[in-house]
């Protein structure tokens, strides 16, 4: 049985993994929340996930540095300097980061990519994301996850193809870049669709989260995967091999 450690237990995500764990037949090393020591639960545990926040990322990278255990990072809302973090401590050990564990949405981020690599600038794309009213982030990192396997389609950087939250005069939608649009409100586990419009015809390709335990399986089933490897930046499409 591998011995997992969760990183913020005591919210809705952090319930959701406690049960996933049992359902694989793994075992619970311990949780913490804030004010916890991640250290201590580094070095009782075989790997860590972390759903806490991008406050503790950084003491949370060094415990399983310290520890050399690897980590799933699940936490969204980093900024570039979080990601540089990561970096760091991949260097050392095994890194997971990723805006979503579920499998079916890395699944559809494989579809994006495919299909903005062969669809050209004629296509404009647009990703709409939908949340509960309690999400304190925009976009979702779900939403920028989509983005970037875009982005990487196109083979062009987000960052300066990116558009977000027009609102009164904005001219026309400018070539090749990608829109985003977030909607907040009710108890929306997680739904998001690409659109790919053209002139006269569209493909949209969406996931919707019924739950969270969808993420917490395949948070799971990553924590799983990261057992053994060397050190160094993975991501989901790995653990489904893609």
């Amino acid at each position: 049985m591998a011995r997992i450690g969760i990183i913020g237990s005591a919210g809705r995500m952090g319930k959701a993994l406690i049960e996933a764990i049992a359902a694989a037949g793994e075992d619970l090393a311990g949780r913490i929340d804030k004010g916890g020591d991640p250290l201590a639960l580094a070095r009782s545990s075989d790997v860590l996930i972390d759903f806490s926040s991008p406050h503790a990322l950084e003491a949370n990278l060094d415990a399983a540095v310290a520890a050399g255990v690897p980590i799933l990072v699940g936490t969204t809302g980093l900024e570039e300097r979080h990601h540089f973090l990561c970096d760091d401590a991949a260097e050392r050990i095994a890194v997971l980061q990723t805006g979503n564990t579920s499998l079916g949405v890395n699944m559809l981020a494989h579809l994006v990519r495919e299909a903005a690599s062969r669809l050209g600038e004629d296509w404009d794309i647009e990703i709409v994301e939908t949340h509960h009213r309690m999400k304190v982030d925009a976009p979702s990192g779900t939403a920028l996850l989509l983005g970037e396997a875009a982005a990487e389609g196109r083979m062009i950087p987000l960052a300066d193809h990116s558009e977000r939250g027009r609102d009164g005069i904005t001219g026309a939608r400018e070539r090749g870049t990608i829109g985003f649009a977030s909607l907040r409100g009710g108890s929306v586990a997680g739904d998001h669709t690409v659109h790919f419009l053209a002139d006269n015809e569209r493909i949209a390709l969406s996931h919707l989260a019924e739950n969270r335990a969808i993420f917490a399986r395949g948070a799971v089933r990553a924590a799983q995967w990261l057992i053994g490897r060397g050190a160094g930046r993975y991501r989901m499409p790995e653990v489904l091999g893609l």
